[in-house]
Formats: C-alpha cells, sequence, structure tokens
C-alpha cells in the first residue's frame, strides 16, 4: 500500500514540478521582452514579471520538486532492488539534469531582477524545450523501463517531438519578424 501512495504523489509532484519550468521560463522570456516597451509599461511589466516568478519559483516549481525526489526515496524504499536495473540509472541521470536545470532558472531569476540576463527572448525560448526532452525521456524509461523500443514508432515519436519544437521555433520567429514588421510601418510614416 505505501508503494501506490509513494506513486500517486510521485506524479502529483511532476506534474506541479514540470507546470512550473514551464512556465517559469515562459516568464523569462516576457520579462525580457519587457526591455522592448516604453516606459512606464516597462518597469511596471518587469516589476510584475519578477513578483510572478518568485512566487512561481518558491510556491509552485520547488515545492514540486521536492515532492518529486522524496516520493521517489519513498518508492526506492519500498523497491530497492530496482536500484540494480540500468533504465534507473539513465533516468536518474537525467532527473539530476533537471534538478540542475532547476537550479539553473532560480540563477536566471537573480540576473533578471538586477537586468544582468545576457539571455535574448530566443535562447530562452530554445532553453524552455529542455524540461520537455527531459520529461519524454524520463517518462519513457519509468514506462518502458529495459525495453525501450527502437523501432520505427519510437522514432516516429522522435521525430514528432522535433518537428513540434523547429515549430514553436519557427512560430516564435514569425511573430518576432511580424512585430519589427509592425513597428517599422507606425515608424515610417514619422519620417
Amino acid at each position: 500500500m505505501a508503494y501506490s501512495w509513494f506513486k500517486a504523489f510521485h506524479l502529483v509532484g511532476i506534474v506541479v514540478w514540470f507546470a512550473g519550468l514551464f512556465y517559469l521560463v515562459r516568464l523569462f522570456i516576457y520579462h525580457v521582452e519587457a526591455n522592448e516597451e516604453p516606459e512606464p509599461a516597462r518597469t511596471i511589466l518587469k516589476n510584475q514579471y519578477q513578483i510572478m516568478e518568485k512566487r512561481l519559483y518558491s510556491i509552485i516549481t520547488t515545492p514540486g520538486m521536492l515532492v518529486t525526489v522524496a516520493m521517489a526515496i519513498g518508492l526506492l524504499t519500498t523497491e530497492p532492488d530496482v536500484l540494480k536495473e540500468g533504465w534507473l540509472h539513465i533516468k536518474l541521470l537525467f532527473v539530476l539534469l533537471l534538478i540542475g536545470y532547476h537550479h539553473y532558472c532560480k540563477r536566471l531569476m537573480k540576473q533578471l531582477a538586477v537586468d544582468k540576463c545576457a539571455w535574448g527572448s530566443q535562447q530562452l525560448r530554445a532553453l524552455n524545450e529542455a524540461p520537455t526532452v527531459m520529461l519524454v525521456v524520463i517518462v519513457l524509461l519509468a514506462v518502458f523501463k529495459n525495453n525501450l523500443p527502437t523501432d520505427i514508432t519510437a522514432w516516429g515519436i522522435v521525430a514528432s517531438i522535433i518537428v513540434m519544437a523547429a515549430t514553436i521555433q519557427l512560430y516564435a520567429r514569425k511573430r518576432r519578424l511580424d512585430k519589427e514588421k509592425q513597428i517599422a510601418e507606425v515608424a515610417q510614416p514619422q519620417q
């Protein structure tokens, strides 16, 4: 019975943690793009995003990570033999990378707060894809364990993910170019 409780709350923790990670970097993108706004909107937006980032990181994302890790430890105490499995070692490596990503987001948040972030909105959009890739790998390892499929279906799924990520990047580029065009059109009659 303990295994089921640990597993249930492990899944809840994962959902909360990833929801926070996905939205946090999206806020970073908006925060960086606020620099393009005229005053006083720039200051108002940046202050609002900073508040939202801190609350999201502290109240949702970090507790989600802690619940996920605590429940994973609980799961391992109920089935310690699983620690001998190769798939779990790879999964734990990706979880460690994800924890590193989580803490790197904290670093970016601090840099944004003092206007020292060197990342542009396009770079942050690409960074925002990292947890998606890690989530897919972690889930596939957890579901298939040592029998991860390498057939055409698996490669089709990988290709779909790559196409989805590329589409998101192309859409972001289109939006940026449309905005630049709109700004140029507004500025042109004034000249």
